[in-house]
């Protein structure tokens, strides 16, 4: 990624940066490297996750305290409003995937404001899985959005955006490190300018607006009978990480995790789908909890007839 060094007034301004995510590492790392001044990183709580239940630090904290930049974690965002008042001169913000809704009196600390940079070519996929769903529906062209945060869910005005094609082979975590370095080379790119005012928004037209929803092991399950062939193929790619793609078949209940598509049967990994064609399964996570060929499933897992 290619480095943009911030002139020497924008890089005194102090930016306070939310984010929780691993897509929010590239853009921090990015900023950083770049001599940017992250007065602070505000990102949520430690989670416990896994069957150990270990408490686990999200990514940007990591990074953060490596670089000895101090790191806040309010359960309430109102908790640390004095801490940002203190901070001079007045910080500008910039948030990317940090999970909770900001409300206008935090937003109303900063100048410009806070910056966010959204996975999608808004006003399409509003909302927190637009990566996800550019690959399960198949679109030919996604991108990242630089915007101005409203407290309206991703319809603040656009200051950017560029455009990355598909090619129907993306995977959900090949993409998020795609779309990531993207958002973390425009962010660094346009923020000088940002701060500045020399890059002003255009408001986004409302009425082209999409939304995208909150993904759940709920959506885990793929139905042949209701899918075509390119769109369970799609689906699993688009939930490889999470949620997954879980198929019963035979007496096992499988995670899918790669395939292709075929219009001739060959063995019983090859499902018929809404439109005729068959879903050619090629890779899943075995009982075991190994991720093996489709060839060594049928010979360690006869199935029953």
């Amino acid at each position: 990624m290619s480095k943009t060094t911030p002139t020497s007034g924008i890089s005194r301004q102090p930016i306070v940066f939310f984010g929780t995510e691993d897509f929010s590492s590239y853009s921090l790392r990015a900023l950083v490297e770049a001599g940017f001044n992250i007065a602070a990183v505000i990102t949520k709580p430690d989670s416990r996750r896994g069957r150990s239940n270990k408490l686990i630090q999200p990514a940007v904290k990591q990074f953060a305290s490596q670089h000895h930049i101090p790191v806040w974690q309010p359960n309430r965002l109102k908790d640390i409003i004095s801490d940002i008042k203190n901070i001079t001169p007045r910080p500008t913000g910039v948030l990317v995937s940090y999970g909770k809704i900001i409300p206008q009196t935090i937003i109303d600390l900063f100048h410009p404001g806070i910056i966010n940079v959204h996975p999608s070519l808004l006003p399409k996929y509003r909302g927190p899985s637009p990566i996800e769903s550019a690959i399960a529906n198949r679109d030919k062209i996604t991108g990242v959005t630089i915007m101005q945060l409203e407290q309206a869910m991703d319809a603040g005005p656009i200051y950017y955006q560029e455009a990355y094609p598909l090619d129907f082979t993306e995977t959900q975590p090949e993409l998020y490190q795609t779309l990531g370095q993207l958002g973390a080379q425009l962010l660094m790119q346009k923020l000088p300018d940002i701060i500045s005012g020399i890059l002003q928004p255009t408001p986004q037209d409302d009425s082209r607006a999409t939304y995208c929803s909150l993904l759940s092991k709920n959506d885990s399950r793929l139905d042949p009978q209701q899918l075509t062939a390119d769109q369970a193929e799609a689906k699993i790619r688009a939930h490889l990480t999470y949620p997954r793609s879980r198929l019963k078949i035979g007496q096992y209940d499988l995670i899918i995790t790669k395939a292709c598509i075929t219009q001739k049967p060959e063995t019983p990994l090859d499902i018929k789908c809404a439109d005729g064609n068959y879903l050619s399964i090629s890779e899943v996570i075995a009982p075991s909890g190994k991720t093996i060929s489709a060839n060594a499933f049928l010979r360690g897992y006869p199935l029953q007839r």
